[in-house]
C-alpha cells in the first residue's frame, strides 16, 4: 500500500498542472498494476474537500460527487471508509463543513455521546451539541 499526501490526490483529481498530473496518473496506475492500493488518510481526506472548496472554488455537489467517486473506487483504500461515507451523507443534507461531520462521526466512533461547538451549521449534525 502507497499512503498519498493531499497534494498528490489535488493533482490527481483537478489535472491543473499537466507534467504533475500525467506524474501522478502513472504513479497510480502503476501502483495498482503491481496489486497494490493508494491509502488515504483522514486528514488527506478532510485536506481535500478544504483545497477543492478555498482554491479550487468547487461547489458542494461537485465535493461531493468526487468524494463518491473516491470512496467507490477500489483503488483507494481509506483509514476510515465507513465514518467517510457517513460524514458524506451528513455533509450533502446540512449546512456542516465535511471536516465537522467526520469529526462527529470520529468523536462518535470513539465514545463520545456528543461534541460540542459553537458552529451553528453544525446543529443538523447528528452528534453535535452547539453552545
Amino acid at each position: 500500500m502507497k499512503g498519498l499526501d493531499t497534494n498528490i490526490l489535488v493533482r490527481y483529481i483537478v489535472q491543473d498542472d499537466p507534467p504533475q498530473g500525467e506524474q501522478v496518473t502513472q504513479f497510480i496506475e502503476k501502483t495498482v498494476a503491481d496489486g497494490e492500493t493508494c491509502f488515504i488518510n483522514n486528514i488527506v481526506l478532510c485536506e481535500l474537500v478544504w483545497v477543492l472548496e478555498s482554491v479550487y472554488r468547487y461547489s458542494k455537489e461537485e465535493i461531493a460527487d468526487v468524494l463518491e467517486k473516491l470512496l467507490r473506487t477500489s483503488m483507494f483504500h481509506f483509514e476510515s471508509k465507513d465514518a467517510a461515507w457517513w460524514s458524506l451523507r451528513e455533509y450533502k443534507k446540512s449546512k456542516a463543513d465535511f471536516s465537522d461531520c467526520f469529526i462527529s462521526r470520529q468523536n462518535k466512533t470513539y465514545g463520545c455521546v456528543e461534541t460540542v461547538s459553537f458552529d451553528k451549521k453544525v446543529k443538523e449534525v447528528d452528534g453535535f451539541v452547539v453552545l
